[in-house]
Formats: structure tokens, C-alpha cells, sequence
């Protein structure tokens, strides 16, 4: 281990409550973490209660996905993702390109997926000429992107319960609040809109960075952006800055519904949420 690099565990738990009972149901869990460039997976596991087998798989965007089918009678199930991850600090960076650079023909093609406006990144058209006003004073893609930050965490309040999975871009703008999964849409809504190509990223941020060593931290599934400068830059929005190494990523995609930590579907009685526990602690 290096002063540039640390040791977190993560215990994230999941699941569904049945009012009576699923026959049975076929599920994909989008909960473990990869191996990139900025972090090293030591160890990963999935749980399922009640048992089942499991197979994995990649999907388009790379992300691990680990899937089930359970065909006896359950009230609950319940998903156990486990993972010992190293992180390390991401290279500082400064501005690779302008938007001009980045608006040629191949940059188009090949990211046109997360140019695309999607469901739940569309802003209305009078708001996207009300925000390029605010960032017309450089051309830089990593100024942009920065600058772009700034103005969703100054118009967006960060309120926990303001909103609701499926709420889109519009909706988080419009009332003016939302978690870290609506400022991402918005940033990501502010970039693609500029000719940026950006990305959802789902995983784990270590809420308190004075946790020592052996400390559990308890919150939940964390969501920032990555924008592409020639390389993909991560930034958090919700914490106004770069990644950092308590950033964990688990999955990549277009928006939220790409990266759903747990979804399927099943034949029974009406179903809830169990709730998410994410424990991480700092091993090193």
C-alpha cells in the first residue's frame, strides 16, 4: 500500500419483501465491482437468499452482471454483495481539448450512446439555452465540465427524499432538489447538450474521510459522471470535485436504468423494498 492508494470493504445488502408470496422470479444484480485502471478487486461475492445459481455475464457497457432464477415459493429475497477493493488516486488533469476539438465526426460515432438525450436525462429546451448562456465563457472541455457542476449544485439543493427513482432531469430541475442520481442526470443532461459526451456512473463514495482504519461508515449506493476529454474524467457532483480514492465504481451506462443495482421479474403478490444497508469500512 502507498500514501496514493487505500484499502476499502463494502457490504451492500438488497432485496424484496413479498405480500404473500413470489412463485417464482428472474433477477440481475448489478452489484459488484470491476477491475479498472484506478482500482483492483481483492475480493467479490454474491449472495442470494434464497439460494439460487448464478451466472455472469458482461452487458454492453461492461458492467458485471450477475443473474438468477429462483422457481420455488419465497416471501423474500434478499441479495448480499460483498467486495474488498483498492483504490488508487486518479492523475490530475487539466484541460485535453476544446469543444471544437471534440465535435469531429469520430467522437460522434463512437460515443453517440452518451450524446443521446435519454429519458431520464432530457431538459427542455428553454433551460439548456438558459444554462450554454451561463458556460459560454470558455471552451475548454474540463473547465466546462466544472463549470457545469457548479451551476447544478448552485440551482439543486441536495435533499434526501425529494425524489423518486424513475423522476427525470425536468422533474429534479423544475422543483429544484434531489439526491446524488438526479444531479448526475442533470449534469449529464448540461454536457451531452454541449456536444460532451458523459456517462452514469454507479458504486460507493466512503462518506466520512476522517474514518479511521477498522471504522464501519454506514450510507448508500453513491452516483457521480464521467465526461470524455480525449480520456473519461470522472466527476462527483454531489461532492463538487473529482473522484477520489473513496470513490468505488461497480457500473457504467447511459443513466440509472442501465446500472439498477437489482432488477427483474416475477409472478406472485405485490412486492417492496427491503431497503438498502452499504456498510464500507477502511481496511488500509
Amino acid at each position: 500500500m502507498t500514501t496514493s492508494s487505500a484499502l476499502l470493504k463494502i457490504r451492500h445488502v438488497t432485496g424484496f419483501h413479498y405480500d404473500g408470496c413470489a412463485q417464482s422470479s428472474y433477477n440481475e444484480v448489478r452489484m459488484t465491482p470491476p477491475t479498472l485502471a484506478r482500482q483492483r478487486v481483492v475480493h467479490a461475492s454474491i449472495r442470494v437468499l434464497p439460494a439460487a445459481v448464478q451466472s455472469t455475464y458482461r452487458d454492453y457497457f461492461d458492467t458485471i452482471v450477475t443473474t438468477f432464477d429462483l422457481h420455488e415459493s419465497h416471501e423474500q429475497l434478499e441479495v448480499i454483495a460483498e467486495a474488498t477493493v483498492e483504490t488508487y488516486a486518479p492523475p490530475l488533469t487539466s484541460g485535453e481539448l476544446t469543444l471544437g476539438e471534440l465535435g469531429g465526426r469520430r467522437v460522434s460515432d463512437t460515443f453517440a450512446e452518451y450524446l443521446a438525450p435519454t429519458q431520464r436525462t432530457k431538459l427542455a429546451s428553454e433551460v439548456l439555452v438558459e444554462v450554454r448562456s451561463e458556460l459560454h465563457n470558455t471552451d475548454d472541455v474540463v473547465s466546462i465540465a466544472h463549470a457545469a457542476v457548479d451551476l447544478v449544485r448552485r440551482r439543486v439543493a441536495y435533499v434526501r427524499g425529494a425524489t423518486l427513482v424513475s423522476s427525470t432531469a425536468q422533474d429534479v430541475w423544475d422543483q429544484r432538489k434531489g439526491v446524488c442520481q438526479d444531479l448526475s442526470h442533470v449534469t449529464i443532461a448540461v454536457l451531452r447538450s454541449l456536444g460532451i459526451p458523459a456517462r452514469y456512473v454507479s458504486g460507493y463514495l466512503l462518506a466520512r474521510e476522517d474514518a479511521g482504519v477498522g471504522e464501519t461508515v454506514y450510507g448508500e449506493s453513491h452516483a457521480w459522471v464521467e465526461f470524455f476529454d480525449g480520456a473519461w474524467q470522472g466527476i462527483d457532483p454531489t461532492q463538487g470535485d473529482v473522484i477520489s480514492l473513496l470513490h468505488v465504481v461497480v457500473a457504467k451506462g447511459r443513466e440509472y436504468g442501465d446500472v439498477a443495482p437489482l432488477k427483474g421479474v416475477y409472478h406472485g403478490d405485490p412486492s417492496s423494498a427491503l431497503g438498502v444497508v452499504v456498510e464500507m469500512t477502511r481496511v488500509a
